[in-house]
């Protein structure tokens, strides 16, 4: 789910997505938008009759405009104004109704305790699941603001501020679902791109998904406090208006998971240079102690940040590794460069951060 995003420059640096613009030509002869042939993440349309009973259902009021959204990848994303307000329709294309719930109710129960994160509409009967078009689908409120795509200390502090008290809202959520990008798809998905990589990137995917098992087996990992996490908390999933954090967005990757791998993610893309993947300290002391702040780390996570620092990295490599050697037919973005998490992953093992350096 993308909201509304200030678009990148042409030289500007991407960092997790693409930013969101609306291409949108209103046809004269059909109710039916008609979408400008431009690299959509519209993969199912809507039609303005079947956006309008899904608002009035949910008692959002009458449409007014449909506009098409660029940017996502594994959804049909929609903005849906109306006379009571701005809202954001999904299509889920590849998530099923049964995997749904955990997290939209997620999305809810965050919100109910005040974080700022989009809410999900339910109707009369109190579901937030709906169908459109044949496909899972919900509704949410738009966020204020505009992602921050160069972000300052204060940026990544207001980030770490938040993350840390998400954490804490999420600690009594009452459903459960793993990490589904977590250490046992990273075990399933290297043998199939291993191929694809010359001698050394195979000899450091190998040797860093070893360490990461061994990691994931000790005792000082098994103490690391967890719960619901995002896990995808890039700069683009992020909502600002001016220094003021308005809200966080896109928890189709959350699951239950070690709270610093969260902080860790978002390490190494809020306070990492995206040309160079060189770790920015003055942004990471930003963060982390914004965290600390509100939820004090543990001795067992002061001793495995490094670790997990590159857990982070390494995830990330995987995933662009599998998307750009093993594309699925239905992508309709070009898939990122993987060397930039390749580059990030080999400066935390050969530069390790290490807490007392942040808090």
């Amino acid at each position: 789910m993308r909201q509304s995003q200030a678009p990148l420059s042409p030289g500007a640096s991407p960092s997790h997505h693409r930013p969101l613009q609306s291409y949108f030509l209103p046809t004269q002869a059909s109710s039916l938008w008609r979408f400008d042939p431009l690299p959509m993440a519209v993969f199912t349309e809507v039609s303005e009759a079947q956006a309008n009973d899904l608002m009035q259902a949910l008692n959002l009021g009458q449409l007014t405009a449909l506009r098409g959204i660029e940017g996502g990848i594994e959804n049909t994303n929609y903005f849906a104004s109306t006379d009571q307000g701005e809202y954001v329709l999904t299509l889920f294309e590849r998530l099923t109704h049964e995997q749904l719930p955990f997290y939209l109710f997620l999305m809810k129960h965050l919100a109910s305790r005040g974080i700022p994160v989009p809410d999900p509409a339910a109707n009369r009967d109190g579901d937030v699941l709906h169908t459109v078009s044949g496909k899972p689908a919900a509704v949410v409120n738009k966020l204020a603001g505009k992602s921050q795509l160069q972000p300052q200390a204060v940026h990544c502090a207001a980030v770490g501020d938040m993350l840390a008290r998400m954490h804490l809202a999420g600690a009594d959520y009452n459903r459960s679902q793993p990490n589904l990008r977590g250490l046992p798809w990273w075990n399933e998905t290297v043998p199939v791109v291993l191929p694809h990589l010359d001698e050394a990137q195979s000899a450091l995917l190998r040797s860093e998904l070893a360490y990461q098992n061994h990691i994931a087996e000790g005792a000082t990992y098994a103490a690391l406090p967890r719960g619901p996490v995002h896990a995808d908390l890039f700069r683009d999933n992020v909502m600002f208006d001016g220094e003021q954090l308005t809200g966080f967005f896109d928890f189709y990757f959350a699951g239950v998971d070690t709270w610093l791998f969260d902080l860790a993610v978002c390490l190494n893309d809020w306070c990492i240079d995206l040309p160079s993947g060189v770790h920015d300290a003055e942004r990471a002391q930003a963060m982390v102690q914004a965290y600390n702040q509100v939820r004090p780390l543990t001795a067992a996570e002061r001793e495995l940040l490094p670790a997990l620092l590159r857990a982070g990295a390494l995830r990330f490599w995987i995933s662009r590794l599998w998307d750009y050697h093993l594309p699925r037919e239905a992508s309709m973005l070009k898939p990122h460069d993987p060397t930039h998490f390749e580059r990030v992953l080999r400066g935390r093992v050969n530069h390790p951060v290490v807490a007392s350096a942040l808090v």
